[in-house]
């Protein structure tokens, strides 16, 4: 599992959206990225459909999971 805390795009606000991993400064969950990513969605139509979120939180997000990914 991922370790959000120590992504500086996100952050988790008891009682602000249930308590989900947020993109910083928004209401915007980082699931409701890789659900549409999984839809087929791109970053663009994220970031148009999402437009409180900025380009350089997405890339990092996305950075961290594939950090994440490297188990060497």
């Amino acid at each position: 599992m991922l370790n959000w805390s120590d992504c500086p795009a996100v952050e988790r606000i008891p009682g602000k959206v249930s308590g989900a991993w947020l993109f910083k400064g928004t209401r915007v969950p980082v699931k409701a990225l890789f659900e549409n990513l999984e839809d087929g969605a791109t970053v663009n139509d994220f970031l148009e459909w999402f437009s409180d979120v900025r380009w350089e939180q997405v890339e990092a997000v996305l950075a961290h999971a594939e950090r994440s990914l490297d188990i060497t």
